[in-house]
């Protein structure tokens, strides 16, 4: 909404420091301290209405040391972080931007799938809270839309530079190479890492069917987004099981793609570093500094011990977000490195329940790879303090965000 005020203000009056407005690193570094700011306010006032509410967690007797103390923690925290993402994405972001219009979404539909979900756990007692079917019903239904305007929306575009033969010399300057011609790629394409031709059309999943079944490649993409979306909200809500875990890993993972997309929508850049250019994609640094400076303010009443939990309404959205985030930046097949912890977390657990099953089938008797899953609960039982385990996967989750901006020039 300030973007465009202000934008009339210094088109109608000159107004001096209105222009300051149309530079996405003004606006990102405002959203992101206007984020904090939300975070740190309207959290402590969130946090006092909750416990008044009684909205406290039940907590499943594990076995595990300091357990039973986070007995009666504020849960339905994520409440803080959609605020503190929505609010200066409004505020700051092209409301007009279909990238933008996307992430607005999928916050709102993870949030409000999250929130019903914790809504029955505390208000209805029930445990079980909304059923694993209308979770992933939910999920698919945002995928299914996701890639659907991701497909076949006007607006969303990819661009390639056009390859001049002739040209023997390469260009002098980023303007001359920048003033370029470019071509519009064929969607649905995105990046491979690691490989110098590292340019991949998912159509090509069925070059095996006779040609006129390229027309149905939109249905491939589809599945695609949904089966990414559907997996990383998931993983990052089994991540979330001690303080400050999932939060920070979050952080880490959404300032990198903030990087992406600012040198995918930035032309000079992307042609520098011989990555697809996709106008418009720029504003989603936005959105990213709103999203890191919801995750790290939040870590002021999450960090051990924390005062609140996120619940479900806030690792479902961190989850769905980070997924649209890359799809939108044609980085999806970067997921499994730059979100190595929330993989491993999730691939602790499938490795714990079908070992023991088949144990159990083969044996007679289940055992299990970890003393528990998912993972840190692991590390728990083995006799390590929460802090040390957090603070650990953070190393690693910023060693694996270095790794993933490494491939934007290692091919």
């Amino acid at each position: 909404m300030f973007y465009y005020l202000f934008d009339f203000l210094d088109e109608r009056f000159d107004l001096p420091g209105a222009g300051l407005f149309g530079y996405i690193s003004f606006r990102a570094g405002m959203a992101i301290i206007l984020s904090l700011l939300i975070t740190l306010v309207f959290g402590k006032w969130m946090l006092r209405l909750l416990q008044r509410r009684q909205v406290g967690e039940r907590i499943r007797d594990l076995g595990l040391q300091g357990q039973a103390e986070k007995e009666g923690t504020p849960t339905m925290g994520g409440l803080i972080i959609l605020a503190a993402i929505l609010l200066p994405t409004l505020l700051f972001a092209k409301l007009h931007n279909i990238y933008v219009i996307l992430l607005l979404v999928t916050t709102v539909w993870c949030g409000l799938i999250g929130f019903i979900d914790d809504y029955i756990k505390v208000f209805k007692k029930d445990k079980r809270g909304l059923t694993a079917w209308s979770k992933l019903f939910g999920q698919i239904t945002l995928g299914i839309v996701v890639g659907s305007v991701l497909y076949f929306h006007s607006d969303v575009v990819v661009r390639r530079p056009l390859v001049n033969p002739q040209q023997t010399a390469p260009q002098s300057t980023w303007v001359a190479r920048a003033s370029a011609q470019y071509v519009d790629a064929k969607l649905p394409i995105t990046t491979i890492p690691f490989v110098k031709n590292h340019e991949f059309n998912y159509g090509r999943l069925l070059g095996w069917f006779r040609d006129s079944w390229e027309r149905y490649t939109w249905i491939v993409y589809i599945l695609v987004v949904v089966l990414i979306i559907t997996a990383v909200s998931n993983a990052t809500n089994l991540t979330d099981g001690i303080d400050g875990l999932a939060t920070g890993v979050s952080a880490i993972v959404g300032g990198t793609l903030g990087i992406f997309a600012y040198v995918s929508g930035n032309i000079l850049l992307a042609d520098y570093l011989n990555i697809m250019y996709i106008p418009d994609s720029g504003e989603l640094v936005i959105f990213s500094a709103a999203f890191i400076g919801a995750c790290v303010g939040f870590l002021w009443y999450n960090a051990y011990p924390a005062q609140v939990f996120m619940g479900d309404t806030g690792s479902l959205a961190l989850g769905g977000i980070i997924a649209t985030l890359a799809i939108t930046v044609r980085k999806e097949l970067l997921l499994p490195l730059l979100c190595g912890i929330f993989l491993v977390e999730n691939l602790s657990v499938i490795i714990q329940v079908g070992y023991f099953k088949y144990t159990k089938w083969r044996y007679g008797a289940g055992r299990r790879v970890f003393r528990m899953a998912p993972l840190h609960h692991h590390y728990q039982m083995l006799g390590y303090a929460e802090p040390k385990i957090v603070v650990r996967f953070w190393i690693v989750g910023m060693l694996l965000a270095v790794l993933t901006l490494v491939t934007l020039k290692m091919r």
